[in-house]
């Protein structure tokens, strides 16, 4: 017997993506518009965009990591879990 685990697509809404997708969208263009009008020297305002791409680049990079590894776990342990019950139901206890 094996347990029920939903899909990818289905742990999320449709509403909820569209909503996640456009707050980062939104926070990054907020930033960038603040860093535009900073009233500092240009030099600093584009260490900060190019630290401020950085940082989102390698938030991305992290999160779809840490997914491919959790992905990857369960991939593991299903295969696991199929080759235990396979070996479960070709055993007989009563034949010796």
């Amino acid at each position: 017997m094996s347990t029920y685990e939903p899909q990818p697509s289905q742990l999320h809404s449709p509403a909820w993506v569209a909503v996640t997708k456009i707050q980062f969208v939104v926070s990054v263009l907020a930033l960038l518009v603040g860093l535009w009008y900073l009233p500092v020297e240009p030099w600093i305002v584009a260490y900060l965009v190019m630290g401020t791409l950085l940082l989102t680049s390698s938030t991305v990079a992290l999160t779809k990591t840490m997914r491919d590894l959790h992905e990857g776990g369960r991939l593991i342990s299903r295969v696991e879990e199929a080759k235990l019950e396979r070996i479960l139901s070709q055993h007989d206890p009563l034949v010796p």
